[in-house]
C-alpha cells in the first residue's frame, strides 16, 4: 500500500500532465507505466476521472478540432490517429455517429483543399484514386469534385 503524501505527489505528477494538454486516459497510463505503482496509478486515473480532469469525449473533441484546424484529413485516418492515442474504439465510434454531419462536412472541405492542390499536376481520375486511398468516402470525393468544377 502507499501513503497519502506519495499519491498526493504522484497525483500531482499525473496533475501537471494532463493541464498542460488535454490526454485520454491511455496517454496517463503510458507515460507514467514504470514511474508510479500500478495500483496508485488506476486510483489516481479513476481519481481524475471522477474530478472531471480525465474525458475521453473532450479529449477526441478537442484532437478533432485541431486536426480541422490544421490537416487535411479523411473520417478514417481520424479514426486510425484516435485509436493510435488509445481510445477506446466504441467511444470514439458513439462520438463520430453523434457528429456525422460535421465530419462529412470537414471531409469534404479536406478533399476539396487536396483537389485544389494536385488539380494543376493530376487528373481527376488520379486525384480521385489518392482520395480513396487514404479512406475518403466516394460520396464526399464526389461532392468536393461537384464543388470544384
Amino acid at each position: 500500500m502507499y501513503s497519502i503524501e506519495e499519491f498526493d505527489k504522484a497525483k500531482t505528477q499525473v496533475l501537471k500532465y494532463i493541464l498542460y494538454q488535454k490526454r485520454c486516459e491511455q496517454e496517463i497510463r503510458t507515460k507514467f507505466l514504470n514511474k508510479i505503482d500500478e495500483n496508485m496509478l488506476e486510483d489516481i486515473i479513476e481519481y481524475l476521472k471522477e474530478a472531471g480532469y480525465i474525458k475521453d469525449n473532450e479529449y477526441i473533441e478537442s484532437k478533432i478540432y485541431n486536426f480541422k484546424s490544421l490537416k487535411n484529413l479523411s473520417i478514417r485516418e481520424v479514426k486510425y490517429k484516435l485509436l493510435s492515442k488509445g481510445i477506446d474504439k466504441n467511444v470514439l465510434e458513439n462520438y463520430i455517429d453523434s457528429h456525422i454531419d460535421e465530419m462529412n462536412e470537414y471531409e469534404i472541405k479536406s478533399a476539396s483543399n487536396i483537389i485544389n492542390k494536385k488539380i494543376n499536376t493530376l487528373q481527376i481520375e488520379e486525384i480521385k484514386s489518392y482520395l480513396y486511398k487514404k479512406g475518403y468516402k466516394s460520396d464526399n470525393i464526389n461532392e468536393a469534385i461537384d464543388n470544384i468544377e
